[in-house]
Parts: structure tokens; C-alpha cells; sequence
């Protein structure tokens, strides 16, 4: 068990350094008024979320944006340090038991609230609960199943108290788990397992909503939201390691159009900006300014299971074989993504090579083959014409291009017409998640570097599967994988579990994720992981 946990902690390290982790470098800025110093430069970052976030409440968050802001003004009992790798963060301690699936915490005793009030071992049992209850309604809570009695409870069996999560005191916290799990100090700095403050949650229904009254406990404080325009943090004072914070204010705007964002890094208005317009990266990319950053992720239309006519599983194949993947990455998109014909993408390596070579292609374009596929399934369905098809996608640039691409694509390869329709990143998550669509975008990046957090996302009763499609033994598989103890036999769990989902497509791949930064020179020390967006705890602005 140990060398499996050392193994991906390695894995980890080295993802985050060839990424290049550093904005500049890693170099302490010098405190002189010479050129990359810090003396006499405000010390106020402007950063572009892209949408609105939707949920800046721990719980209820399930997106990249949402969990960006978060990862800034919350900290967990762990956080990640400048390689990326899980530290000690609101816990000063830790022990394990022998067995491995029991885990004392010790909270720090400068642990404060933004507020100035000490954060406590109640505070994170009563956030957790919170987001194990059903009531909560916490999409994510199906990170918290390895706890002891979480998933009876979230399902509506037991009652919380069967939950594994007791404060003992105010700085004791003891967690019980279902087994060992190699991953779980990596977990833990996922914002799902953030505290939240109780008197306040209790107190206000919508404390999450606005940024008066809202109350943190990481290096940051929230202390403007101005929606659909700005989020505003500034440092926080109570925070125990604020003396290593160089940053007074983070700004993130919400400028969804990638010309005008592209614009408003060029003329110094945004001082670092991600996902460049497509039409700019090959001017950028030899800039001293550009990053082109490796992201565990991959980009895919799902389809609703449920609705005509997906309800085919060969219809759902026809529509894969349809596309053509390398010329829309080299041409579309150009941010160096890697064409995806598998849902888990490169970057986890396992006793017998890359998880992904291992496993390899599960199919290629064939325009030919598509067509008689989509033939069969129609005379299937006893479907003389194809039902209308209307493809949905969040508003932005790229999925803008890539949606017309797939479009035409569909036209020339398979002699079908679909409609496009986009919407704005709240709207389309609320109508994706109620089932109202037939086919759409969807993006998924794993928050670990395990195979286990990508293939999650179709589990039969993960809320963010919301292509409505349910196999019992790709479930049984997945939950095998996750308490197998020998790395091995957890890795082949999963490529039993990868090939089901593969044959059943209730979705496509098109690509495995990168991401393209300009970072301006007056920004030093960001970190870039591989699979959040950057980290700008230790950042600082320094003369040019």
C-alpha cells in the first residue's frame, strides 16, 4: 500500500514540474526597487474566471471555476504546496491507524476564520455531515463514500450519526474509513471537504450567495461579488500562514468572449488569462508570456440515454465514428490536445506502463462504418427518418468552433443534421443536470491523478452523470477498483470498467485536455497544476 501512495505522490511531483509550475520561475523576488522586485508595486492581481461561478458554497460546488475561487479563500485539513503535493494545512497532525482506515487529525490552534473566530474539529464534522445529508442536495457528496456510513446516509439509509466523522474535542477529528485508501490525503484538499462555519450556514440559507457576510478560512477573503461582472478576494488577515502571502487583493472578472478577454490581457487589463482564442496561439505560442499546460481531463458530448435517438446504442457509435478528431485539434482547437478514442487520459503510470497505452483505443473515424451503423440502429427502432437532433454546448469560443465542426462533421461523414443551441454556464449545467437535452458538451478533469476519478463520472448514481445511462456491472467494477488494495488488481478493475463504458457509449471523447496560459512578466511565482487552474496563493507582482 505504501509504494502504491509514494507511487502516485512521484507521478503527481512530476506532472506539476513538466508542466513548469512557475510563472517566471522559482526565484525569490529581491525586496529592492530593481527590476522583479516587489517594493513600491501594488500587490493587486487581475485573473479572468470566464463564466459566472455557480456555487461558492464548498458543498454544492461542482465546477473548475466555482472550485478556483474556493481553493482561495478555503483551505482544508490538507493542502497542496508548490509541487502540487498534499501538505498539512488546517491540521497541524495526523496519525493512521495500522489498518489504515483510521485518521486522527489534530487542528491547527491558529486555525482562525476570516472572521477572527477559531476554526475547529466541529466545524469540519458539521461541514461534512452537511454535505453527506441528502438534504443538502450535494451533487459531490459521492467523494465522501469511503467514509464509514456515508453513502447509506446519503442514500437515505441510517442516520448521520452512523457517519464516521466525530470531533472529540475542538481540535481532535477522527475519520473512519471503509478500507485503506492510497489517494485519501490527496482527497482531502478537494473543496468538497472544506469547513464550512455552522452558526453562519444555519443562520443564512443564501450565505453563500453574496460576498457580505461571507466567511473563509484560507488565504484569502471574499469581500466582493458583483455577478456576472467580478469576485473580489483580498488577503486574509487571520489566515495562520498569511505572512508567506504577498498578494493584498485577487480580482477574478467574468469576460466570456475569448477576443475581448484575449484584448484585455494585451492592453494590461488582465494579468494572466487561460484558453486563448484559437486564432491567437500560433502568434503566441514562442511568447516568453505562453504556457501550453498538460490537464487530466478529456472533452466529450454526452449523450441523454433516455431521449430518441440515443436510446440506440448504435446509433450513439455511428454518431462517435463520425468524427474526426485530429484534424479538429489541429485545426480547431491548436492548443496541442491529444485526439481521445478512450474516456481516461494519458498520465497515470502503472506497474505495466501508461494506464492509457496499456489500455489502449477502443475505436477509430470510419465514415463508411458509421453509416451502417446508423442504418441498423434506425431499422432497430423501426425509424424511417432520424429523430431531429439538437446539440447543446456552454457558451465560449472554443465550444462554439468545435460544436460547428462536429456539426459539419455530422453532415458530410453521416448525412445528418443537427441544431446547435448554447447557453450560459449556470443555465446549461441546471438544464444538463435535469435531463433536458439530447446531446451535449461536457468537459471532466480529474481532480486526482487515479483513473478512478474520471471513470466516476458515469457511475449509475453520480449526479454528474447526466447521460441518465446505468450498468450494474460497470458499478460493481468501480467499486471493486476502489477497495482493491494491490495497485495492480485496482488498475485492471478499472480497464474492465473503462471497456463496458466504451462499448455502451453514452458519450464521446474528442480530445484530452491541455490548457494555453498568458501569464504577464509582472506576475511571478504561479503555480500551474495538472488538473486545477493556477494557483496564485504565493504569487506577487513585481516590476518589469
Amino acid at each position: 500500500m505504501k509504494k502504491w501512495v509514494w507511487m502516485l505522490a512521484a507521478l503527481l511531483v512530476l506532472s506539476t514540474v513538466l508542466a513548469g509550475c512557475y510563472g517566471g520561475g522559482n526565484q525569490s523576488s529581491s525586496a529592492s526597487g530593481s527590476k522583479g522586485g516587489t517594493k513600491g508595486v501594488k500587490q493587486e492581481l487581475v485573473l479572468n474566471a470566464i463564466n459566472e461561478p455557480p456555487a461558492l458554497d464548498p458543498a454544492m460546488a461542482t465546477d473548475t471555476t466555482s472550485g478556483w475561487i474556493l481553493d482561495h479563500i478555503f483551505e482544508g485539513l490538507y493542502t497542496k504546496d508548490k509541487d502540487g503535493k498534499p501538505v498539512l494545512g488546517t491540521a497541524k497532525d495526523v496519525k493512521v491507524s495500522d489498518d489504515g482506515k483510521t485518521y486522527t487529525f489534530t487542528i491547527r490552534d491558529d486555525a482562525k476564520w476570516s472572521d477572527g473566530s477559531p476554526v475547529t474539529a466541529h466545524d469540519f464534522e458539521y461541514s461534512w455531515k452537511r454535505t453527506i445529508n441528502p438534504e443538502t442536495g450535494a451533487q459531490f457528496a459521492f467523494y465522501m463514500y469511503y467514509i464509514k456510513g456515508a453513502e447509506d446516509v446519503n442514500k437515505g439509509k441510517g442516520t448521520i450519526d452512523d457517519v464516521g466523522v466525530k470531533a472529540t474535542d475542538d481540535h481532535t477529528l477522527v475519520v473512519e474509513l471503509n478500507n485503506p485508501l492510497g489517494y485519501f490525503e490527496e482527497l482531502l484538499t478537494m473543496w468538497t471537504f472544506y469547513p464550512v462555519k455552522k452558526d453562519l450556514v444555519e443562520q443564512n440559507k443564501n450565505w453563500a450567495g453574496e460576498a457580505d457576510g461571507y466567511v473563509s478560512n484560507g488565504p484569502f477573503k471574499m469581500t466582493q461579488w458583483k455577478h456576472d461582472s467580478q469576485v473580489v478576494a483580498e488577503k486574509n488577515e487571520n489566515y495562520h500562514d498569511n505572512k508567506n502571502i504577498t498578494l493584498e487583493k485577487v480580482t477574478w472578472k467574468v469576460v466570456n468572449d475569448a477576443t475581448t478577454y484575449y484584448q484585455m490581457y494585451k492592453t494590461g487589463e488582465l494579468d494572466l488569462i487561460q484558453t486563448l482564442p484559437t486564432d491567437v496561439i500560433d502568434q503566441e505560442k514562442d511568447s516568453k508570456e505562453f504556457k501550453n499546460v498538460p490537464y487530466f481531463g478529456t472533452y466529450m458530448y454526452m449523450f441523454n440515454v433516455t431521449k430518441e435517438p440515443f436510446t440506440n446504442a448504435k446509433v450513439r457509435r455511428a454518431f462517435a465514428l463520425a468524427i474526426n478528431r485530429e484534424p479538429l485539434t489541429k485545426n480547431i482547437t491548436k492548443a496541442g490536445e491529444t485526439p481521445a478514442y478512450a474516456f481516461v487520459p494519458p498520465g497515470v503510470e502503472t506497474s505495466k506502463g501508461d494506464f492509457r497505452e496499456v489500455g489502449g483505443e477502443y475505436f477509430k473515424e470510419d465514415s463508411e462504418e458509421a453509416k451502417k451503423l446508423l442504418q441498423e440502429g434506425m431499422a432497430e427502432e423501426g425509424w424511417e427518418t432520424l429523430p431531429p437532433v439538437t446539440v447543446i454546448y456552454n457558451t465560449s469560443e472554443n465550444n462554439k468552433k468545435v460544436s460547428e465542426a462536429v456539426q459539419e462533421m455530422l453532415k458530410k461523414n453521416l448525412g445528418v443534421d443537427v441544431k446547435l443551441a448554447n447557453q450560459e454556464w449556470k443555465t446549461y449545467l441546471d438544464t444538463t443536470q435535469q435531463g433536458n437535452f439530447q446531446m451535449a458538451r461536457m468537459g471532466w478533469i480529474g481532480t486526482l491523478l487515479d483513473p478512478v476519478v474520471i471513470l466516476d463520472y458515469y457511475l449509475g448514481d453520480s449526479p454528474n452523470n447526466r447521460s441518465r445511462w446505468v450498468n450494474e456491472e460497470y458499478d460493481k467494477l468501480m467499486a471493486e477498483a476502489k477497495a482493491a488494495q494491490d495497485p495492480d488488481k485496482h488498475f485492471e478493475l478499472l480497464h474492465q470498467a473503462e471497456d463496458i463504458l466504451m462499448e455502451e457509449l453514452p458519450f464521446f471523447p474528442v480530445y484530452h485536455y491541455t490548457n494555453t496560459y498568458l501569464t504577464s512578466p509582472k506576475v511571478k511565482d504561479v503555480v500551474y497544476p495538472f488538473n486545477r487552474y493556477p494557483n496564485v496563493k504565493w504569487a506577487k507582482m513585481v516590476s518589469e
